[in-house]
């Protein structure tokens, strides 16, 4: 059994992982920003733009554009072993 982290604002979905601890998410209309501490691999889904490109980081390593689909939903996987991420999604 593992817990789900589910947050949303204003009745709308933001973000979604199966992880420990989730730290200080900052959103503005191009960037969302958050720290993620756990002991294992996670999938992180966040709520964006639809059909819009971003770049996301991982402790300021760029690992890669992704295409939020129809709905919105970006999808990344983080490796967090035992230590907290940072990790920065910029539309582009």
């Amino acid at each position: 059994y593992r817990d789900i982290t589910r947050l949303e604002k204003n009745e709308l979905f933001v973000y979604e992982s199966v992880t420990e601890h989730l730290y200080s998410i900052e959103e503005t209309d191009v960037r969302t920003e958050f720290e993620v501490e756990g002991f294992e691999d996670t999938q992180i889904t966040l709520e964006l733009e639809a059909e819009q490109e971003y770049e996301v980081f991982v402790d300021d390593v760029n690992i890669g554009r992704m295409t939020t689909n129809l709905g919105g939903k970006l999808v990344l996987s983080v490796e967090l072993g035992s230590a907290q991420k940072h990790v920065k999604v910029v539309r582009v």
